[in-house]
């Protein structure tokens, strides 16, 4: 026979405190620090998600033998499919800005090779500017994409709004 397990509550447990990493405000970050995203490789299971997610259907990202007709090996990822996989909140980024995050404004990217089913993307996020405002600053990332050749398939900006440390 086995003993049931009771939960113990203890106070000083805050779920607020239950976190990942440190907050850091806009003064945190220095000009030429990485992030790394977890690497991921470009599955059929994620182009049909893209697909139903984007509405998209046009059949050089959906159709192989389409494809193969043109030439190419398999499914062209979608430009914004590539664009997805930039997100900060697939690594440590979001975590750090957990409370210092105002906005994610701006986005650009640009798209410099083209995107498979089954190549492996590896992502790096690195600050390249930081603007202090009065109570708040922009954080600007530079994105790049590599595929498992260490081609650059994309590079873009990314700019969020932060807060800057609170005094006292």
């Amino acid at each position: 026979m086995t003993t049931p397990i009771t939960p113990h509550l203890t106070t000083t447990f805050d779920p607020r405190n239950h976190r990942m990493c440190a907050t850091r405000w806009l003064e945190d970050f220095t000009v030429g620090e990485k992030f790394i995203l977890p690497s991921r490789t470009m599955t059929d299971a994620l182009f049909a998600a893209f697909q139903l997610a984007s509405g998209d259907n046009h059949p050089v990202h959906y159709d192989v033998e389409y494809c193969r007709a043109r030439g190419m090996p398999h499914m062209l990822a979608h430009g914004f499919q590539v664009v997805a996989q930039t997100c900060g909140g697939a690594g440590l980024f979001a975590h750090y800005v957990e409370d210092s995050l105002k906005g994610f404004i701006e986005q650009s990217s640009r798209f410099l090779g083209m995107v498979f089913v089954g190549d492996t993307l590896y992502v790096t996020l690195e600050v390249c500017e930081i603007v202090p405002q009065r109570t708040t600053g922009l954080l600007t990332l530079k994105s790049t994409v590599h595929n498992q050749r260490g081609e650059l398939v994309m590079d873009g900006l990314q700019k969020y709004l932060l807060l800057k440390k609170p005094k006292g």
